[in-house]
């Protein structure tokens, strides 16, 4: 398993980390994919369209909307008021699989991977390993 680190600069921030995925990954021979995977309750992973930046921040806007700060949370921890991020999170997934062709991350032409910050800013972890 390999690791790398994200730092986000917003409470909510979509990072386009394909780059660092792959970097992380190295020489892709033999494996048949690449496991990617968050390991926080407030941030996740995912897989979209990364030609265009406005696509990360409507993801942003929508998910703050769909799951509202206003609504009256049960998790409330005095400092860390942050119970629609574990939402936020969960609707996004803690992992991707991305299946390996010919060598290389077998991604469509317009998609990239993401990591997903619902409490930030922070420095966070992300783990990448292949299945053989």
């Amino acid at each position: 398993m390999r690791e790398f680190s994200v730092t986000t600069q917003k409470r909510s921030q979509l990072v386009d980390v394909t780059e660092l995925v792959r970097s992380a990954l190295g020489d892709l021979a033999g494996a048949t994919a690449a496991l990617v995977f968050v390991p926080h309750t407030t941030a996740g992973v995912t897989i979209n369209e990364h030609a265009d930046p406005a696509v990360a921040r409507d993801f942003e806007a929508a998910l703050e909307r769909v799951v509202s700060e206003e609504w009256p949370w049960q998790h409330i921890e005095e400092g860390e008021e942050n119970a629609p991020t574990h939402i936020r999170a969960a609707f996004m997934g803690s992992s991707v699989l991305v299946p390996i062709r010919d060598g290389a991350l077998a991604l469509g032409t317009w998609q990239g991977i993401f990591f997903c910050e619902f409490d930030g800013p922070r420095e966070r972890r992300v783990y990448v390993t292949t299945l053989c």
